[in-house]
């Protein structure tokens, strides 16, 4: 409907522009020549407007026959200069058949004495206006190759990203079956109800995501059943030296956000806090939406020593290059460590089902 509403406009201010030219040729015709004005328009305006649809049909074939990137600019010029050429010769050749016609019932309302002169003066602006009307053909077909090499471009760009995004997530899925693999393993001779336990809650956990798998955004409420799943294996693992404290505002949990953001946060905080502390420790989970954000924070505890625990990089990174790819410069991650504890921090547009469908 849009599309058919943009051309009827167009078509619309065309036929305006022609009528206006009309109108504007007829004028120079009443003061070239001793005629009246009404003569005048009844004979240029018509005129006009048959030789600006032949013009433009003539010109739209033209323009696209020698492109300005793919023909010599000579070519170009030599073709559009014959072309003009010989629509002034049939516009001035309209004009006298029109006026020729016109003047056959001898009223006075009709024809004007169209000398040798006027003739050529018509000629002349034959030309200019096929000229004129080349360019604008030039303009449009630049202008419509431009926004669709710019529309390309996005297209690409947001395969790219895309593609990396389903890249950066295959790797989070590999990287945390191996460590429970590895664990079930270790707790295989040591503890086997454990391990019996923990296979179990890896089963959840898999059926979990595998079906977000064709989402690419799940709530806040759906993470935190996998963290808790996750956070279920390794409660087996290390008793309880692991001890969880969540502080989730209840407006944070619709918001929105890439599947499996935070595990590999709290995976990390597993791995790289509690596993080196003898003592173990409490990993702080904290959600809250404040305005048009979403703030996300994942605390633990680590050894003093321990400056930099970052892992091999899954985590972190994978963390901040997937919010870049999704929300941009709206979204960011930080982490430091600071008072005995390492912290990871998420700021992030909070969109919900209701805005991402607006």
């Amino acid at each position: 409907m849009s599309a058919a509403l943009s051309r009827r406009r167009t078509a619309v201010v065309a036929l305006l522009v022609c009528l206006a030219l009309g109108l504007a040729l007829a004028f120079v015709l009443s003061r070239a020549a001793p005629v009246r004005w009404s003569n005048a328009v009844l004979l240029v305006v018509p005129a006009t407007l048959v030789y600006a649809i032949g013009t433009g049909f003539s010109t739209f074939y033209l323009c696209r026959a020698y492109p300005l990137t793919g023909r010599h600019p000579v070519a170009i010029l030599g073709v559009m200069a014959v072309a003009a050429l010989f629509a002034g010769l049939l516009w001035a050749t309209l004009l006298q058949f029109i006026n020729s016609l016109s003047l056959l019932p001898e009223v006075p309302w009709l024809g004007v004495p169209l000398s040798p002169g006027l003739l050529l003066l018509f000629f002349g602006l034959g030309v200019l206006l096929y000229w004129l009307a080349g360019a604008v053909q030039y303009l449009l077909l630049e202008f419509v190759r431009a926004r669709t090499a710019e529309q390309r471009g996005l297209e690409a760009q947001l395969m790219a990203q895309q593609a990396q995004l389903r890249m950066l997530r295959t790797q989070i899925d590999p990287h945390f079956l191996f460590n429970s693999l590895n664990s079930i393993s270790a707790l295989t001779s040591i503890n086997p109800a454990g391990a019996r336990t923990m296979t179990v809650e890896l089963a959840s956990f898999f059926r979990q995501s595998l079906s977000l798998e064709a989402h690419k955004h799940i709530t806040l409420a759906q993470e935190l059943v996998l963290i808790r799943h996750f956070l279920a294996i390794e409660q087996v693992r290390f008793g309880q030296r692991l001890r969880v404290e969540e502080a989730i505002d209840a407006a944070a949990l619709d918001c929105l956000l890439p599947p499996m953001l935070i595990q590999p946060l709290v995976e990390n905080a597993v791995k790289h806090g509690i596993c080196g502390l003898t003592e173990g420790g409490v990993i702080v989970l904290e959600a809250r939406r404040v305005g048009s954000l979403l703030l996300l924070q994942v605390r633990n505890p680590v050894e003093q020593e321990q400056l930099s625990p970052r892992g091999n990089g899954v985590g972190l990174d994978n963390v901040r290059q997937r919010l870049l790819g999704a929300y941009g410069h709206q979204a960011s991650v930080h982490w430091a460590c600071q008072d005995g504890g390492f912290e990871v921090s998420i700021s992030m547009p909070a969109q919900t089902g209701s805005t991402e469908e607006a």
